[in-house]
């Protein structure tokens, strides 16, 4: 079966090498030696990724099943290079397809223990769809539904009721005799008593009907609650048995189980997943990673939260626990160039140019109240909440700054897009920023290209912009649930079938120019590289830049003009 794929198939022959710039480092602890080893996703390796999806995107059969996939760039004893391809978990059934790499061995060990657990685990699943389909659920609803409809006219009626009781009393209060008087008055409280009696009858008819349905329903619920039990217990015991059985090797060609990597227990999945599978079958073939990419492709549930084309890092339950084993003997690639300083402000001394591995963090202002850096596509401005989303400006900085713990980012930009990202390093200069960002004084401008050619030159977007908790991180246009968020727009030049256009925005919600363009009642044509709000186009990011920030210095009492080049 062929698994080593030449680089043609993924990408043009002329792609340039030295054009291997890092936005993400897979990296662990060596087991033994306690070092941190590291594995970039560079942006060749990204390329090829890319060369891969637009192969997937021929075959609807891919897009039917969201799942990572990931390739791993390596070279031959002999010093070409070559590309390995792999899936997680199944790709339509089956874990061995001709031209991926396959799973990593042990699986066939448990195949006949397997194959009756999950024949057990699928009964249970039936058992369990047709005790959620019981007829009596239905019955209950509908007439549950009935009764309180019913109830809820009564109310309505008897309010209606009272309401005509109270003005009659006021009326013959003062018109009747006495005795008159408490004879209507009895009636009044009589007929109040009736609808009182009324309405707990209709109580209890509604109690006498549903209450044999709910113990049926209870019943179902307390058996549904046992099968999940059961079928929790059956695949913990079939995960254990596969973890046993699964075996890794590294690059040092050491050999351990899953179970003896993770002895307090590891999650279902772990060892099916893109980066466990490329990394074992490289080092079990002699063959040395450059770099790695991993993406999703196809449809996203909402608890996934993944969009496709989008690369992510190691997951932070099956594979980051792995990494530091898997790439034990892993020979490092030579180290970079140092990095240069981009221009504006204090020349800092070269322990503190924004470095990280081989991605620079240009530092393009600072003094002791700020610091302003010019951030890279593809990274984040501040950590995420899972491990595999830790690695961000503010915690480089952190790492790289005598005083970096006590930095605070002032505002954020999308991971996928570059330019100036404000922090202040102390607590009263964040304060009186903040307050400038909230009172829109702080001016923004930022450039961006478009799939698509705009005929007008120039304007403003007002659009009311809500993120849908169904389908996160996506922003949508809704006019009862959204903000307010407003952006003027001039376009800079139109470039054959793409238009390059400046945003100045005066409100800052989440996705706002992204949503402002690729909206049709915004500009209707979305930024190049937003595979979120739809550009299907293949480019290597997304074309999106902060270029220009303008505030007044909280403590130099100066307008600082800040500016970064944009980069496409």
């Amino acid at each position: 079966m062929v698994v080593l794929h030449p680089l043609s198939d993924f990408i043009d022959c002329d792609f340039a090498i030295a054009n291997s710039s890092c936005s993400y480092w897979y990296e662990g602890r060596c087991p033994q030696s306690g070092d941190r080893l590291k594995l970039p996703r560079t942006s060749m390796s990204e390329a090829i990724a890319h060369g891969l999806m637009q192969h997937l995107a021929k075959n609807d059969c891919y897009s039917r099943e969201g799942k990572m996939y990931g390739i791993l760039l390596v070279e031959l004893p002999n010093g070409e290079q070559r590309v390995l391809k792999a899936f997680s978990g199944l790709l339509n059934g089956c874990s061995v397809v001709e031209g991926w790499v396959p799973p990593i061995p042990g699986r066939d060990e448990v195949a006949f223990e397997e194959n009756r657990t999950l024949a057990q685990l699928d009964a249970i699943k039936q058992e369990i769809i047709t005790l959620k389909q019981l007829t009596e659920r239905q019955q209950y609803e509908i007439l549950f539904n009935g009764f309180e409809q019913q109830l809820q006219a009564m109310s309505d009626r008897h309010r209606y009721c009272k309401h005509q009781r109270q003005e009659k009393r006021q009326l013959i209060c003062n018109t009747l005799t006495p005795e008159a008087l408490t004879i209507a008055l009895e009636q009044l409280d009589e007929e109040s008593r009736q609808q009182g009696i009324e309405r707990r009858q209709l109580k209890r008819q509604q109690n006498a009907v549903l209450q044999p349905l709910q113990k049926v329903i209870a019943a179902a619920d307390a058996q549904i609650s046992e099968l999940k039990q059961r079928r929790k217990a059956l695949s913990g015991q079939l995960q254990a048995q596969m973890h046993a059985s699964y075996s890794l090797t590294n690059f040092s060609g050491r050999s351990q189980s899953l179970q003896q990597l993770m002895p307090g227990g590891s999650p279902t999945g772990t060892g099916d997943c893109c980066a466990p599978k490329l990394l074992h079958y490289a080092a079990t073939h002699n063959l040395k990673p450059l770099a790695m990419a991993e993406f999703w492709w196809g449809e996203s549930s909402v608890n996934q939260d993944k969009v496709q084309g989008e690369f992510y890092g190691a997951c932070a339950e099956r594979c980051q626990p792995l990494m530091g084993f898997l790439l034990s003997g892993l020979r490092p690639n030579p180290p970079a160039p140092f990095p240069r300083r981009e221009g504006g402000g204090r020349s800092p001394s070269p322990d503190r140019v924004g470095v990280w591995g081989e991605v620079t963090l240009p530092i393009i202002y600072e003094d002791e109240w700020l610091i302003a850096v010019n951030k890279p596509a593809g990274l984040l401005s501040v950590p995420g909440r899972y491990r595999d989303r830790q690695d961000s400006v503010l915690s480089r900085l952190r790492n790289l700054l005598p005083d970096g713990m006590v930095l605070i980012s002032l505002h954020r930009l999308d991971q996928e897009t570059s330019g100036i990202l404000l922090l202040a390093r102390d607590r009263q200069t964040h304060r009186q920023l903040s307050q400038q960002f909230q009172q829109r004084r702080i001016h923004k401008v930022y450039e961006a290209i478009l799939s698509g050619v705009l005929t007008i030159e120039q304007g403003k977007i007002e659009l009311p912009l809500w993120g849908d908790p169904e389908n996160r991180p996506e922003q949508k246009v809704d006019w009862q649930h959204g903000k307010p968020s407003l952006t003027h727009f001039q376009v800079m030049a139109r470039e054959g079938d793409y238009t390059r256009v400046e945003f100045t925005p005066l409100t800052g919600r989440t996705h706002q120019l992204r949503v402002h363009a690729a909206d049709t009642r915004g500009l209707g044509i979305t930024i190049l590289g937003d595979r979120l709000y739809g550009c299907c186009a293949v480019t290597s990011r997304l074309h999106l830049h902060a270029r220009e920030l303008r505030f007044e210095h909280p403590q130099l009492e100066k307008t600082l003009h800040l500016q970064a080049i944009t980069p496409f």
